[in-house]
């Protein structure tokens, strides 16, 4: 009896289990399932062959679907997309290692945020060392049909910030985020 038991819990462990390894690597339940189908043969399918020259110098659209987007990488392997902050159209980069949404002031004022030398009072990391910073509210961010309201973003000065960095303020707020297949898949 005891022997059944241990059988039978082992088998719902593992059970229970596949969904998690699905969600977590998908190709590897993939490349089993294609092994465990591969014993009956099948004429082959040619591999579709991908053209790396052919990546866009700027940032490409997102692909949306539905309440999801998918952002493809671009050819350095970031995830550079156009987004909407307070309506406005503006191109950034998506970077889970900011804690923040990060513009530069250039941005700031193109989307409506007004701010004075003294609201730069906060000092935060940078690749580049230490500076400045001003911390705002961004009232929309928008990628697709993907929307976000009243994020909190840093200001920073334009020569400490080139790209704008779309960050895990934006990010948290999203039911998930994951790369599959070289691109970012973005669910609201």
């Amino acid at each position: 009896m005891l022997r059944k038991l241990l059988i039978l819990g082992i088998c719902a462990g593992t059970s229970a289990s596949i969904p998690i390894v699905y969600q977590s690597n998908p190709q590897i339940v993939e490349s089993w399932l294609r092994s465990s189908v591969a014993a009956k043969p099948e004429a082959a399918q040619p591999e579709p062959q991908a053209n790396l020259a052919s990546v866009p110098d700027k940032p490409a659209a997102p692909m949306p679907l539905g309440r999801q987007v998918l952002v493809n990488a671009d050819a350095r392997g970031h995830f550079t997309s156009s987004f909407k902050l307070n309506g406005r159209q503006v191109d950034g980069m998506i970077d889970t290692g900011a804690t923040l949404v990060a513009i530069n002031i250039s941005t700031a004022r193109r989307i409506g945020i007004s701010l004075n030398p003294s609201d730069f009072n906060r000092q935060v990391n940078t690749a580049n060392g230490a500076i400045k910073a001003a911390v705002a509210t961004i009232d929309h961010l928008q990628i697709g049909k993907i929307s976000v309201d009243n994020v909190q973003a840093m200001v920073l000065d334009d020569r400490a910030l080139q790209t704008n960095l779309i960050g895990m303020s934006f990010l948290q707020r999203l039911q998930k985020y994951q790369v599959q297949d070289g691109a970012l898949l973005l669910v609201q």
